[in-house]
């Protein structure tokens, strides 16, 4: 017997302390430094969270063990950002993603660019079932063309967000998708099925008032005709262009509908970009293991490309892939200390009816986002916690999936320390650790994130779509 299962769990308050102190030092170091680094603060909650368990008894032993476990989760998470890091620098240097740019740029009718971005990512992501790669890929290409008609790179990010966690939502192909019902014991399908009542209302409303904000706010001068002019002469020089580029996508799409595992998938567009890139592009072996490692470079004189393409590589998801492997040890220090039992039962406690129990499973789902960083913890554990209870009251499981779904995969990317939302921050350039706060507009412009679970609790007031498994014989 462990010591957490013998050291009683600590009081609300308690529980809440170290939670609070982190929560404060990552507001000074963003509100008053103005920088956005979370990973000190991050690391400063494991140290309060280890002090409080060692003055309730426990062990250094157990306490690491806690942070070990749920870091050792993260493998497969950090091998699947390493595999788009390389993606990144080799599809640009093969002259995918600059392609995608050049004809976004010469097709696309900027008025209903931000709308076309959602659906675009939205398709690509429900094909592949994966949000951080399309935000990776396609939506890089996006932010390079919202440059190009002079949209504020966080509404593009935005849209970007909207699109690629909605695909990922109700993707099969989808690691949460999956995640949820097996953790929660439902059918996979059943479990899609029951996210449409919520999902489809949020992404026709984000849809429209992208629709309205392109009609209302965007139009092309003689700057933006100018400087889209140079960003797509700029690429005719420095890229052959032509549909062949579009391989590595192609066999990356068809790996996901053969429904091969993602690590494989990805490799695949690894290796076939490298091939592209040394075939049409002439990169040399050495440049090819250059890109994918370190990014990739480029010098055209053109301010906007050069901002634009000069990324990916291994070394670019460094920042996130040490932020998830942190926020994970944090989560999992406060789990074995028994700290978000405390917290999950204290809410528990009040949930006597169907809107309160709904309303607080999608809580503790968003609460663990915020506090633990990882989307999967954000699933698992409430799930683990509250399926009894729906149980007990006679709900179907189906509402509870449906719940941390809503709370976990849709709110991720929307907390920047969040493993989600620092793939956002670092794959879209967004810039937020070198000042430019003002990018974090993207958050309340993923529309179609942040209403879907607001969509949830209206239901849940109204007695919508809720799924019964007997008659409640209790309130």
């Amino acid at each position: 017997m462990t010591e957490s299962r013998i050291i009683p769990p600590p009081s609300l308050t308690m529980a809440l302390t170290p939670i609070g102190i982190t929560l404060s030092i990552l507001a000074v170091q963003l509100f008053i430094f103005h920088d956005f680094t979370p990973h000190i603060p991050l690391v400063v909650g494991i140290c309060v969270t280890a002090i409080f368990a060692l003055i309730r008894g426990y062990q250094w032993d157990d306490i690491e063990e806690g942070v070990m476990h749920t870091v050792r989760l993260a493998v497969q998470s950090i091998a699947i950002l390493m595999l788009v890091g390389m993606i990144v620098g080799i599809w640009i240097a093969s002259g995918t993603v600059p392609l995608l740019l050049y004809y976004g740029l010469t097709l696309l009718d900027p008025k209903i660019f931000l709308a076309a971005s959602m659906l675009l990512c939205a398709a690509i992501s429900l094909s592949l079932g994966t949000s951080w790669g399309t935000v990776s890929t396609v939506g890089l290409a996006l932010v390079g063309i919202g440059v190009g008609f002079d949209i504020p790179i966080y509404w593009t990010a935005g849209a970007v967000v909207s699109g690629a966690f909605f695909g990922d939502k109700m993707s099969p192909l989808s690691d949460t998708t999956n995640l949820a019902p097996a953790v929660i014991g439902v059918d996979l399908f059943e479990h899609i099925k029951n996210m449409l009542p919520t999902t489809l209302p949020a992404m026709l409303i984000a849809f429209v008032i992208y629709l309205l904000v392109g009609f209302n706010g965007v139009s092309l001068d003689s700057d933006n005709l100018e400087k889209i002019h140079r960003i797509t002469s700029g690429i005719e020089q420095h890229f052959a262009l032509s549909l062949w580029l579009l391989i590595p996508p192609g066999l990356v799409l068809l790996c996901s509908l053969l429904k091969l595992p993602t690590l494989p998938s990805l490799f695949v567009g690894v290796l076939s970009g490298s091939v592209v890139a040394m075939w049409f592009q002439g990169v040399g072996l050495h440049d090819a293991f250059k890109y994918m490692q370190s990014g990739y470079q480029i010098a055209t004189g053109v301010s906007e490309i050069d901002s634009l393409l000069a990324r990916g590589g291994i070394q670019s998801m460094a920042w996130v892939i040490t932020l998830m492997m942190i926020s994970l040890g944090f989560g999992g220090a406060l789990e074995r200390t028994r700290c978000l039992e405390t917290i999950v039962n204290a809410i528990l406690y009040k949930s006597k009816t169907f809107l309160r129990l709904q309303t607080s499973a999608i809580g503790t789902s968003i609460a663990t986002n915020l506090i633990a960083g990882d989307p999967y913890l954000s699933i698992s554990l409430p799930g683990r916690m509250f399926t009894p209870i729906y149980q007990q009251k006679g709900y179907s499981k189906l509402n509870l999936s449906r719940a941390v779904e809503e709370g976990g995969t849709l709110i991720s990317p929307l907390v920047p320390w969040n493993a989600g939302g620092a793939v956002v921050i670092s794959a879209l350039g967004l810039g937020i650790a070198e000042g430019n706060i003002e990018n974090l507009l993207y958050i309340p412009l993923a529309f179609a994130c942040w209403l879907s679970p607001l969509i949830s609790v209206f239901y849940a007031f109204s007695d919508r779509f809720t799924v019964l498994e007997q008659p409640i014989l209790e309130s």
